[in-house]
């Protein structure tokens, strides 16, 4: 049986949560702050020793442990991390000059089906809680803290998952690290990244928490969007459009579009056109990226030069763009590529222990 985790709840529901221990306020407080800085029960050295073990005994502080690291020649650090009923996520940190960002997972796995992601090979599995997200802040925290700056300074939800798709918990997951108790990660370090799912866009610009929208466009035309996005069958790019300048209206946050440039699917001079025509007088900044190829999904990413040409056409037409940097190419980069190819080699370990198991009882 998975023991409850206290990573799932804020400073006044921890204290509600523990009432049966009857503990003085300061205690709740020093429990909150161990816990956010990824200690465990026992190590809790300013609490009685009787009350560590039986929190211990009743609770879980941890909702993620770290199995498996990977670092890339550009410093950028990948996590595959094992939640407690043994499903696997991965996040991945990423140094920049003003500091770490960390890019989580919302979900194990996703139903959204995109053709150029390896999130989505598996399907969804489930939904992670609220404290599943926190919990890779705080490893990732942890592990990159130093006694200069703290670890994590800014956080993406990009990582497996669609974070929409799970919005209930990624809503609470956002008032938990924001809290100015915990980790006090101010929204505006925080970006938020979605397919498109309309009516949750709006629902959150309604929220008016600041959190910077990052909407995967990925075409400008509905009918190319629909053959490698399946989201487009059911809200159009106008619904699209019209949602992020509403989310804009409510915020006063601009939206950041992503564009994946896939050779001869959405990289063509009458898609750099279009796209600028479709975002001509909005608040919004397009952020290219050249395909992380997934060799399961037989797409080609763009080339070098051809990428630098359409931004160079964006910004012909006025339109505020950027080519981002590729990071963590060698080390299994993109969204799910780690966990898909740590899930397989499992399964490939179990069929010949089977295998093996079979032998030897004939």
């Amino acid at each position: 049986m998975i023991k409850d985790c206290l990573l799932d709840y804020n400073l006044s529901q921890l204290a509600d949560r523990l009432a049966q221990y009857q503990l003085k306020s300061y205690q709740i407080s020093q429990i909150y702050q161990w816990l956010i800085k990824g200690v465990d029960f026992l190590q809790m050295t300013n609490l009685p020793k009787a009350l560590r073990e039986q929190l211990a005994n009743d609770y879980d502080s941890a909702s993620v442990r770290v199995i498996k690291t990977l670092t890339s020649t550009d410093s950028t650090t990948k996590y595959l991390m094992q939640l407690r009923d043994d499903n696997v996520i991965e996040c991945v940190v990423m140094k920049y000059k003003y500091g770490n960002t960390l890019c989580i997972s919302t979900q194990v796995g996703c139903r959204m089906g995109c053709a150029f992601c390896a999130s989505t090979l598996g399907g969804l599995v489930r939904n992670l809680s609220a404290g599943e997200m926190l919990g890779q802040v705080v490893v990732a925290n942890k592990l990159h803290h130093s006694a200069q700056s703290r670890g994590i300074t800014n956080i993406v939800l990009m990582g497996s998952g669609e974070p929409l798709d799970n919005y209930d918990n990624v809503l609470s997951f956002l008032t938990l690290v924001n809290a100015q108790e915990g980790l006090n990660i101010s929204m505006r370090n925080i970006s938020l990244s979605t397919c498109g799912l309309v009516p949750q866009i709006n629902k959150l610009a309604e929220c008016r928490l600041g959190v910077n929208l990052t909407i995967s466009l990925h075409s400008a035309f509905d009918d190319s969007r629909r053959k490698i996005m399946p989201i487009a069958n059911k809200y159009s790019i106008s619904q699209i459009i019209n949602s992020a300048k509403y989310y804009f209206e409510c915020t006063g946050r601009r939206v950041i579009f992503e564009y994946t440039l896939i050779e001869g699917v959405n990289d063509r001079r009458e898609d750099a056109l279009q796209l600028a025509r479709l975002l001509s007088g909005m608040s919004a900044h397009v952020n290219l990226i050249r395909l992380n190829q997934v060799k399961e999904r037989h797409l080609t990413a763009t080339t070098t030069d051809k990428a630098k040409e359409f931004l160079a056409l964006l910004e012909q037409l006025h339109l505020s763009a950027t080519l981002r940097r590729s990071m963590g190419g060698d080390i299994a980069g993109a969204c799910g590529q780690l966990r898909y190819s740590y899930i397989n080699t499992n399964a490939d370990r179990n069929t010949d222990n089977n295998g093996d198991s079979d032998n030897n009882n004939s």
